[in-house]
């Protein structure tokens, strides 16, 4: 199977060329393929010093580099991995193993020994709340939704959209596989902090609100009866205080009446939603 291993690159100048030789000594027979998202500290000349090919990619952001990699790449298996050195490029050939055995489409480098010595604190406890969070509204098992080591076979890049354009996009890859079926294993990999000089695009804050809303938004397209009678549930709740204890008994129930309304919304865009996955199942079927 050919293998490419995809590096996203945005200032990475002092890292950038140890990872791709770390990654050619680990996987020589894979090709090494910087993806440039408009570097302007000399990334690009330590990536070709080092061999790898050149991808540039001019609109800012991960997700929009992700997006690329999946149009742009025609190898058999694709390894995503952060050009900041933080990742062991010894644990390339464990992340590829279930995918070559055809035991998975997407696999996840999970960092479950990582601790606040690899993480910065507001990372580490990001990190934890959010993939809590997929995990309750999405109920599924993931220990680590934003790692940025990953694995993903042809049939994966092919059937998954991706619109995301920034870190947000770990958390679309993982509930888009949910929803377009694909098999997601996750695989232990070793992790250690970026090298001195080297620092964080990631905002703890910033990026965690709009992961946190990409979440939000993500459940009402593909969960949309749960979510409508999530907010449902809410909006009775609150009308029904408001009749009973009468601090508003013409405002409580018009809220019970919206909330009998939003169930109604979440019922016919689960309808919809389930019909559309039918038609996409029919399209997907060899002629």
């Amino acid at each position: 199977m050919s293998i490419e291993v995809a590096v996203p690159c945005y200032n990475e100048a002092r890292t950038v060329a140890k990872v791709i030789r770390d990654f050619k000594a680990a996987l020589p027979e894979a090709e090494i393929v910087v993806y440039d998202n408009a570097s302007d500290d000399g990334t690009v000349a330590a990536a070709e010093t080092a061999g790898a090919r050149i991808v540039r990619v001019n609109r800012r952001g991960k997700g929009c580099v992700l997006q690329q990699v999946f149009q742009l790449s025609a190898a058999d298996v694709v390894i995503v991995v952060d050009g900041d050195d933080t990742y062991e490029a010894a644990d390339a050939r464990a992340l590829v193993q279930p995918i070559v055995e055809n035991q998975a489409d997407m696999t996840i480098g999970t960092r479950l020994h990582a601790t606040e010595k690899e993480f910065r604190r507001m990372h580490h406890v990001g990190n934890r709340a959010l993939t809590w969070t997929l995990n309750a509204l999405f109920q599924t098992e993931y220990a680590d939704i934003l790692s940025g080591y990953r694995a993903f076979n042809r049939a994966f890049r092919q059937g998954v959209p991706l619109i995301s354009t920034g870190f947000e996009i770990e958390t679309e890859l993982m509930i888009q596989a949910m929803s377009c079926g694909m098999v997601v294993r996750e695989v232990p990999v070793r992790v250690r902090q970026r090298p001195p000089g080297s620092e964080s695009k990631l905002s703890a804050i910033k990026d965690g609100y709009r992961i946190l809303l990409t979440m939000i938004g993500l459940l009402r397209d593909h969960r949309p009866l749960f979510a409508f009678s999530l907010i449902g549930v809410a909006t009775f709740a609150l009308g029904l205080n408001l009749w009973g204890f009468g601090r508003g008994g013409r405002a409580g129930v018009l809220l019970m009446e919206l909330s009998a309304v939003l169930f109604f919304v979440g019922f016919i865009l689960n309808t919809v939603n389930t019909r559309m996955r039918e038609l996409g199942s029919l399209l997907r079927r060899r002629p």
